[in-house]
């Protein structure tokens, strides 16, 4: 794992319903717990940043960053107090998106449970339809 990006992976969410919220995006208490986990070592940085990126098949997959300091059009998403910022570029893809983190046996990553990604590739990109 790279110093300065974490990895992620997108899940299409069609078998469950997720409630929206004032918030683009939501942390689960997994995510909360492992970014202040990783945030404790680093302390010249002040929380993520997630952007997107043109990948995969079809679609976009999402970048997660250390960051310093906001970006003039970030979007600031502060719950429990750990601060997440969204790039402009992803502000509408993650609208509504429910952020986890979740450790198997032989990984361990981010998930993002996105209800406007209506599935993935078998390289696990997402696509919008």
């Amino acid at each position: 794992m790279s110093a300065s990006l974490v990895r992620a992976t997108v899940r299409a969410v069609s078998k469950r319903k997720l409630l929206s919220t004032r918030a683009a995006l939501t942390l689960t208490p997994s995510a909360v717990n492992k970014i202040k986990q990783l945030l404790k070592d680093k302390p010249e940085h002040v929380g993520v940043k997630v952007g997107v990126r043109t990948r995969g098949c079809n679609g976009l997959s999402y970048t997660l960053e250390y960051t310093k300091t906001k970006g003039d059009s970030d979007e600031e998403v502060i719950q429990d107090g750990v601060r997440v910022f969204i790039e402009k570029k992803a502000q509408l893809t993650l609208l509504g998106t429910e952020m986890d983190y979740v450790e198997e046996k032989l990984s361990s990553e981010f998930v993002f449970n996105n209800p406007n990604i209506k599935g993935t590739c078998g390289c696990g990109e997402s696509f919008n339809i």
